[in-house]
């Protein structure tokens, strides 16, 4: 007698990326399972799904879906529930009130204005909610009935304020809001998280609440358009002169204030070379003049690029959201009818730029939904909607005299005039608590009266602490909270995460960009030749120590760090600092404050062998620190990468293209930043010990291998192309891919500071002059590669090996094997800090 087993019931189901259209039957007619993945497909309903009675996860993110499917109410035991990246208006009532142990709801990226009042009778078990990304005006009051609420997401909303009461009624352990143009609280006191919230909430409570208008104003445009003169201008009230000796070298910060409003106006040297700094201090929600020489500018497509397309296209790429307002200068030179048309053709070619970015976002977006899987590039897609939302308003450009004083009245007027247009600067004023004024006060106090604790804008935080707290009877943690809040608005600067600078604040920062433009300037190669001969008895160095110093940087852009004590003594003898060397440049045993900023922001890399490649370095391993060579050398170096400029010795060491290599590209649109591909060296490089770099080019190895990273930056063609050589044995994809794909997830995290920048990853066609190219997937978590194991060109129609175009480890099914999906698995980690590939495999539910 057979022996009969009980069928095994199936509790998990994953049908993602199916391209689902309904639900299969077979699924349906399952009542055990516990688990629906859903994930990106093309489901519009989910008629049926209320037979699953016993589900308790269900996944519907990012399908088709513009009404709530209501049957979920149907579902008493459902734990978890996703419905993000849809477009939901509006979910009706009588839903969660079936819901009782719902746990976790996911409504992110919908079109949602408002909740179900219903949404209350899950306030006992919900501890997961998200509504980032939808139109809401106003945290919904059910919100604030979810006692054991742990989680709570609604960034990138239209809040302007948020209710006190979701502090002190809730229990929140993580809360995010980023993306809101709020008042109550700013957004500089949310970004300290829910603690400094608490503790703005308490001493609004303790007094009466102040109204802080205040706009952070960038000057930008090329070297010698006018800024400095526009911006002292507006800021003394009358006509500035400046000759050429008081140009702005770096950043110079300035304040003041007129009609009830703060202006805080950072004026950003022009030269590219300082260009590399900017990064760390232009941010989003500022009132950004783009200030364009007239007299200079020509009806050039050269000219408008160098002097006005320059600075919008990094705008686009950095704070997509700005606000900007065109300033011609120098219109004294230029008749008026010439005035008119320059202004014409320069806003006509700016138009031009917004409606090229608007086709190619479209283009894009078309691309990726047309595409025959478009399911393996839904967040490529998102990305690049988030990206269409985004706005750079672009203001009537203002000719200017800077000579004539009715001139900058008359700019004075208009920029008044758009800061109080509240749908321009909708959190333009903000309400704060009276201490938070009254330590800014009493900050700037400080500075003015040139206090000798205060000298050079540096104080140690006890000391200020023990200054203010005797005035208002600070507690340690409020001042942490106001000074963290001062930093983000610009007004102070506090590293506080750097170690050896958290006990350090820079009460006027415009220390630091004396101390940056030592380093990060134009022309630093007549700096470092013009070292007097007295700095360079004081250092110990010698008039050929000087010539080694300058040929050294001229060829590798090195720098010692005797060469740069030396430059940094010489700037600051000249500015009546040299006081603070000593602690700005450390010793060979304690990195200076200068040294941790240069490496914090990646301007520099500290190296151990000027050479370049260390040829007796161990195998690296990711994830474990570098047994690095005893230092031979006396001083340590760092290389500038800015700074670099021939290429011949990186690709030699390389040698030729082989069709062979494993070869991907990194399609940026609209182009690879100024600087990017620098800072993408110096964190590589500080990854990778062994490496050579020059300006566009970078070779690295690990464990043997060699892996070249080339930029090429041309008008829509901007890429970063990796290369690596064919590994000989099967075996070796792996280290081969995971070399890859760390390099890949370094360029993706110092994506992130760009969120105007779309990524697009490729692999050629491997037949030669083939034009084709190979799309990747998403990288995310869990990495889909496709699961065929030879790809077909669709052009030349030539087979290839998968695992040449796409990182996947060669694993061949026998031809009894279910097909199965892969997934890499171990790529996730943001520290990069695993040198395996785990490959799972799980079969597919045909639809």
């Amino acid at each position: 007698m057979s022996e009969h087993r009980p069928k095994q019931e199936v509790n998990e189901v994953n049908l993602s990326r199916l391209r689902l259209r309904v639900l299969p039957l077979e699924v349906l007619q399952n009542s055990s399972i516990e688990s629906l993945n859903l994930d990106r497909n093309k489901l519009k309903h989910v008629t049926g799904i209320s037979c699953l009675y016993n589900l308790k996860k269900l996944i519907l993110s990012k399908n088709a879906m513009t009404d709530f499917p209501v049957e979920i109410r149907n579902l008493l035991h459902l734990e978890k529930l996703e419905l993000n990246q849809n477009q939901i208006r509006d979910i009706p009532e009588g839903i969660f009130s079936s819901l009782p142990k719902l746990k976790h709801l996911r409504l992110n990226n919908n079109h949602l204005d408002s909740l179900p009042k219903d949404l209350s009778s899950c306030r006992d078990c919900l501890q997961y909610l998200n509504l980032s990304t939808n139109v809401f005006q106003a945290v919904p009051q059910v919100v604030l009935e979810l006692k054991n609420l742990q989680e709570f997401y609604i960034q990138n909303n239209f809040l302007r304020q948020l209710p006190k009461e979701m502090f002190t009624k809730l229990s929140l352990k993580m809360f995010k809001v980023n993306g809101n143009s709020l008042r109550e609280p700013p957004n500089e006191v949310c970004a300290g998280g829910i603690k400094q919230i608490i503790s703005y909430f308490n001493q609004l409570q303790n007094g009466q609440a102040e109204e802080d208008k205040r706009v952070k104003t960038m000057f930008l445009g090329t070297s010698l358009a006018g800024k400095s003169t526009v911006c002292k201008s507006l800021k003394q009230g009358q006509v500035v002169r400046l000759s050429m000796e008081e140009r702005t070298v770096g950043i110079e910060i300035s304040e003041f204030h007129i009609q009830g409003f703060t202006f805080l106006f950072w004026d950003f040297a022009g030269q590219l070379e300082y260009y590399v700094t900017h990064h760390m201090f232009i941010t989003s929600q500022a009132l950004v003049i783009l200030v364009i020489n007239l007299h200079q500018y020509q009806f050039t497509n050269d000219s408008f690029k160098d002097l006005v397309g320059f600075w919008i296209s990094n705008l686009f790429m950095r704070v997509p959201n700005s606000v900007v307002l065109p300033v011609g200068t120098h219109v004294d030179a230029c008749s008026e009818e010439e005035v008119e048309e320059k202004k014409k053709d320069i806003m006509s070619k700016i138009q031009a730029m917004l409606e090229e970015r608007k086709t190619n976002l479209t283009h894009l977006i078309t691309n990726l939904e047309d595409n025959e899987e478009s399911e393996f590039y839904e967040d490529q897609w998102t990305r690049v909607k988030e990206m269409e939302n985004c706005t750079l308003t672009i203001l009537d450009l203002v000719p200017v005299n800077g000579m004539d004083y009715l001139d900058i009245k008359k700019l004075e007027e208009t920029i008044l005039e758009h800061v109080k247009n509240e749908e321009l600067f909708p959190n333009v004023i903000q309400v704060l608590p009276p201490i938070y004024k009254r330590v800014e006060a009493a900050i700037v106090d400080m500075m003015q009266n040139n206090e000798e604790m205060t000298e050079h804008g540096m104080v140690s935080f006890n000391l200020l602490h023990s200054k203010l707290s005797y005035q208002y009877h600070l507690d340690i943690e409020l001042l942490r909270d106001i000074l963290r809040y001062l930093h983000r608005i610009g007004l102070i600067v506090w590293y506080e995460k750097i170690k050896q600078l958290k006990d350090t604040v820079f009460l006027c920062p415009t220390i630091l960009i004396t101390l940056f433009k030592t380093l990060v300037r134009y022309g630093l190669m007549q700096q470092l030749e013009s070292i007097s001969v007295d700095i360079l008895i004081g250092e110990h160095a010698t008039i050929r120590d000087r010539a080694n110093w300058a040929l050294t940087f001229k060829s590798k852009a090195i720098l010692c760090q005797k060469a740069m004590r030396a430059l940094l003594k010489q700037q600051l003898t000249l500015d009546n600092m040299v006081d603070i060397f000593e602690e700005m440049v450390g010793s060979r045993f304690q990195k200076g404050k200068l040294f941790s900023l240069l490496e914090h922001f990646e301007i520099c890399l500290e190296i151990r062998n000027v050479e370049g490649l260390n040829p007796r370095a161990r195998t690296f391993v990711p994830g474990e620190p570098w047994e690095t060579l005893p230092n031979l050398e006396k001083d340590t170096h760092y290389l500038f990468p800015n700074y670099l400029n021939q290429s011949q010795e990186v690709s030699a060491r390389w040698g030729e293209d082989h069709k062979e290599d494993l070869h991907i590209r990194l399609y940026f649109s609209p182009e690879i930043p100024e600087g990017f591909f620098q800072r993408l060296m110096v964190k590589a490089c500080s990854f990778f010990s062994t490496h050579w770099v020059a300006k566009a080019i970078c070779l690295l190895v690990c464990s043997g291998k060699p892996l070249l990273i080339k930029a090429n930056n041309q008008k829509g063609y901007s890429y970063i192309e990796l290369r690596c050589r064919k590994p000989g044995e099967r075996a070796g994809f792996q280290l081969t891919w995971d070399f890859i794909i760390t390099i890949i997830f370094i360029n993706q995290k110092l994506l992130e500071e760009w969120p105007g920048l779309h990524l697009c990853i490729k692999a050629p066609c491997r037949t030669v002059e083939c034009p084709a190219e190979f799309v990747w997937p998403d990288l995310d978590d869990k990495m889909t590669v496709f699961k065929e194991d030879i790809k077909t060109c669709g052009i030349c129609a030539h087979r290839f090996e998968t695992e040449l175009l796409f990182p996947k480890v060669p694993n061949k099914p026998s031809r009894t094997e279910v097909p199965a999906q892969y997934y890499i698995t171990s790529y996730g980690n943001a520290t990069f800090g695993t040198s395996t590939v785990h490959v799972e495999r799980q079969n597919i539910l045909d639809k």
